[in-house]
């Protein structure tokens, strides 16, 4: 790709960035989009709906830029949560990793890389330059001028492991200090017990607690069974979408609109009252719903909920087989009781485990057709192969701004296009798999997301071959450093389209949330009135924070091999801290906390781009013809894979489970705690399934009074 057409891509992003904010800082202070823009402040009573239009709103401000920036760390702690101060944490640990990139890259090994001659290219022109003139390609083989990169690779692999020590080790001490300033939360009190072995004549709850009481006399304090309540469920959604038919007719006011056919979406059937219609089926279903529930007696799971009177004591049990046969009386920590996975239970392990290989087989198949959008992605960087399959657009690709457009901008729009359908997808994957919380499908839809963009947009567009080809090529180890080498450096131009593409504008977008501003929308103009009921939105971890990875792999990479990627990763990181600030504070609510745990993924990838910018380097050394420097790199990932080491060692531990030092702190606390004896009062119902506490009242009004409610 030569310098014009990246400009051209940087362009047009940069055109729609400003358009999203400017939007953003003109609706957002429109009248009736306040749901959109600040759910959550208006779910807690911070914010209202503006009474009326006014010309100032029309006017873009940037105000809401001081209000992100200005809260500190623990005002943010206080206001979203730890995983939220987390999230922004990945953010500015990966600031400070790219600006010192960036001045080594930028500063020092541009200007190198630029001076070289190996590249015999006219440079009176620097638009029509190729971007491999500022790459280590274009510096001469042999040249002394390479030991500068080889001292840059050290430096910089120095200072990464540095700032992932602190990071690693102040959130770990914040995670403990976080888990001390808190009320006690039933989680921390209750395991998870499963395989529970019922003799005839009992029933699973007589069992669990003969059981605990015989073991755990002096801290066993209450259990809940776990019953199947998938059908009841599914009752209950229905009846919920019957009841916001029957709210929507008794708010029309016309008798016409009452009748209609009772078929199939309205068309088929016989014409009915529908009011009447709908009252009728509401009636059968909550019938329905009555008899299910008061038949779940029957329907136990071999699985229970146990709580203790002290977080040692659940820890003990939690940690420490139960019963001589390992498969029997398994324990695991309980999530938080909002965070369980209900229709977990209401699945055999059989039917658990055959999930659990198809979601295997199905990431694979993804994985394979997720090819189809990098030949094509491949085929539009390169023009000549495009004229050779369609010879009839050699006249539309011979104008300059059209092969910009297509080279610069095109392939890497539609890659993202492809890749924002995979999230949604690996979430249902991993929910197959049998986890018992939401916080450990996201955290598994997370690695999932994060592998599948390695493989599918870093290693199968640089080694751009058939899947056989990219498999074969680690199948010989020695040939990894030399293959790598020269491939990774021709997709530069490349991927930083990609970062320009994928990175600016989907972050923009961010701020503009045009799918709920839409929805807002067509809400008012067609019912006439603002949304009153709606759900606050959690953030997508397992969208975001894969991407937050790979770019940092994209920038690790080519550090010292493209350094003119790092400017832009620059740029996605400040906006992305900015606007992930905002969308905290104003947007998003936390469903759950899981306690920080998404930073060893952090971590974890971090040091695999490290070792992998080290293995390319063994290879650009060799192929420079500068093999001392390329045996020299070599003792740079055993001392990096030794540095990992012992971070899981020193760390990893505290983020699996609070060590009993803090819990025996922690305990003293809450005996003198005069509040203590009303949380056990409601520990002892706080896992039971909500769907068993629901009542059936009738609304009266047909407006706000809701269907069902917990009891």
């Amino acid at each position: 790709m030569i310098l014009s057409a990246l400009l051209t891509s940087v362009g047009i992003n940069l055109a729609l960035c400003f358009l999203f904010f400017t939007l953003y800082s003109i609706l957002r202070k429109q009248p009736g989009n306040v749901n959109v823009y600040a759910p959550r402040l208006v779910a807690k009573g911070k914010a209202q709906q503006r009474g009326r239009f006014n010309l100032e709103s029309l006017l873009p401000t940037a105000g809401w830029v001081k209000k992100a920036w200005q809260p500190s760390e623990d005002e943010l702690l206080s206001i979203v949560g730890f995983d939220a101060v987390v999230f922004m944490r990945i953010i500015t640990f990966s600031l400070k990793v790219f600006s010192v990139a960036g001045v080594l890259g930028v500063f020092i090994l541009l200007p190198i890389n630029y001076v070289g001659t190996q590249l015999s290219e006219d440079s009176s022109d620097l638009s029509k330059k190729s971007l491999d003139s500022f790459s280590i390609s274009n510096v001469n083989d042999g040249s002394n001028r390479l030991w500068i990169h080889f001292c840059a690779a050290y430096v910089f692999t120095g200072v990464v492991c540095y700032l992932l020590y602190y990071e690693y080790n102040y959130i770990s001490s914040k995670r403990i200090a976080y888990f001390y300033s808190s009320r006690p939360q039933p989680h921390q009190f209750t395991i998870l017990v499963r395989g529970i072995p019922i003799p005839s004549g009992s029933t699973c709850s007589e069992t669990v607690e003969s059981f605990f009481i015989e073991n755990h006399p002096s801290t066993y304090l209450s259990h809940s069974v776990v019953r199947r309540t998938s059908k009841l469920q599914g009752l209950i959604s229905d009846a919920e979408k019957l009841y916001r038919r029957l709210a929507r007719l008794k708010l029309k006011n016309h008798t016409s609109q009452r009748f209609g056919r009772d078929g199939f979406l309205g068309i088929f059937g016989r014409k009915v009252d529908l009011l009447d219609h709908y009252e009728k089926k509401l009636e059968d279903v909550e019938h329905n719903m009555r008899l299910e529930q008061s038949s779940l007696a029957g329907k136990e799971v071999s699985a229970a909920f146990v709580s203790f009177k002290s977080r040692l004591g659940a820890a003990v049990a939690l940690h420490i087989q139960q019963g001589i046969n390992p498969t029997e009386w398994i324990t695991e920590r309980a999530p938080e009781p909002h965070d369980v996975h209900w229709p977990f239970f209401s699945s055999s392990y059989l039917k658990r485990w055959i999930c659990t290989l198809l979601v295997f087989a199905a990431c694979a198949a993804l994985t394979i057709l997720f090819l189809i959008p990098v030949v094509i992605v491949q085929s539009l960087a390169n023009l000549d192969q495009l004229e050779t399959w369609f010879p009839f657009l050699q006249g539309i690709l011979s104008l300059t701004v059209v092969s910009q457009v297509i080279t610069g901008y095109l392939p890497s729009l539609i890659l993202s296009t492809f890749l924002s359908f995979v999230p949604p997808i690996m979430i249902i994957f991993s929910s197959m798999q049998g986890y018992i919380s939401h916080s450990q499908i996201e955290k598994s839809a997370c690695i999932k997301v994060l592998w599948f963009t390695i493989w599918n947009i870093f290693f199968a567009n640089v080694l751009s071959g058939t899947v056989l080809y990219q498999v074969s090529v680690f199948l010989e180890p020695q040939k990894i450093p030399s293959v790598l080498a020269e491939a990774v450096p021709a997709q530069a131009s490349f991927f930083i389209a990609y970062v320009v593409t994928s990175g600016w504008t989907s972050i923009s977008s961010e701020l503009f949330r045009s799918t709920p501003l839409l929805c807002n929308f067509f809400k008012r103009v067609f019912s006439g009135k603002d949304d009153d009921e709606f759900e606050v939105p959690s953030i997508s971890y397992h969208s975001i924070i894969p991407k937050m990875i790979f770019f940092g792999l994209l920038g690790i990479t080519y550090f010292f091999l493209s350094p003119l990627i790092l400017p832009f990763l620059l740029v996605f990181y400040c906006m992305g801290y900015i606007i992930y600030r905002n969308q905290l504070l104003n947007v998003y609510e936390p469903k759950y906390e899981a306690g920080g745990r998404f930073w060893p993924i952090v971590h974890d990838s971090t040091i695999f781009s490290l070792v992998l910018m080290h293995i390319i380097a063994i290879g650009i050394f060799g192929l420079k013809k500068l093999p001392l420097a390329s045996s020299l790199i070599i003792p740079l990932p055993i001392l990096t894979l030794l540095f990992h080491e012992y971070c899981q060692k020193r760390f990893l531990p505290i983020f699996k489970a609070y060590p009993n030092e803090c819990l025996v702190k922690k305990d003293k606390e809450n005996l003198n705690d005069p509040t203590i004896t009303e949380f056990y009062e409601k520990l002892v119902t706080a896992y039971r399934d909500p769907v068993l506490s629901m009542q059936y009242p009738r609304s009266t009004d047909g407006h706000n009074s809701p269907l069902l409610h917990s009891a």
